[in-house]
């Protein structure tokens, strides 16, 4: 099945930075494309989530990067691995062995600054490895919030907004404002406000449920009425 990238959509996108050494001094040592994934993967979880250290077991129920993994056609986990230790080869990558209540446990981090002084903390005993956080994998993935929602498919969140989605996910039920965030998504119309009056507009004049009504032109003129038509303007 060949798949495409649908492309990065309008409006702010969340970033993440990578530093010019990466370009300059590591990328060059890179032989092998899971080395390369791991590595980036690892940026990415420093900056998105606060992580200088990792297990290998959070790493090996990260279904991110396991997909990433496994389009190269063997074992992810066995590519895990051998990116890890081509990783750590290079240097681009800290490696300790810590041992806990229940058994050994291998930790990682990004050869940084920050990351060498967690490392350390861990060698030290100073930051224990259920600190690090040993996870298990979940039965089913968890319905996505209201934040979430908005940084995957318009943007970063200010403070001022943030208020505004907080609001809103006590205000309206989770399909809702799953629902809200489609229709944006459908029609191109990717603003708070839109989804906002969406939302607004099923609290005072009732929702349809999409899945069960004919009819689907007169349901999309529904939201594109005289005033939504504001929204569409680009």
């Amino acid at each position: 099945m060949d798949r495409r990238f649908a492309g990065f959509p309008a409006g702010e996108l969340r970033y993440i930075s990578v530093p010019d050494l990466f370009f300059t001094g590591l990328a060059p040592l890179v032989d092998h494309l899971a080395e390369m994934k791991v590595i980036l993967h690892l940026i990415w979880l420093r900056q998105r989530s606060g992580k200088q250290v990792v297990t290998l077991e959070e790493l090996s129920t990260d279904e991110t990067l396991l997909a990433s993994l496994r389009v190269l056609g063997d074992d992810p986990m066995q590519q895990l691995q051998e990116g890890l230790r081509r990783a750590e080869q290079h240097g681009a990558v800290l490696h300790a062995s810590v041992k806990s209540s229940h058994g050994l446990h291998e930790i990682y981090a990004l050869n940084s600054a920050e990351g060498q002084r967690a490392m350390e903390q861990v060698r030290r005993g100073q930051l224990g490895v259920e600190r690090v956080v040993v996870v298990e994998r979940p039965a089913a993935p968890p319905r996505p919030n209201i934040f979430q929602l908005y940084e995957d498919n318009i943007g970063l969140i200010s403070p001022l907004l943030a208020d505004e989605l907080r609001e809103a996910e006590a205000t309206y039920p989770a399909e809702w404002i799953e629902e809200a965030f489609r229709i944006a998504v459908e029609n191109n119309v990717r603003k708070w406000r839109y989804i906002q009056a969406i939302l607004e507009g099923w609290a005072t004049r009732g929702r349809q449920d999409r899945t069960t009504t004919r009819g689907g032109d007169r349901e999309k003129r529904w939201y594109t009425d005289e005033e939504f038509e504001r929204f569409f303007k680009h």
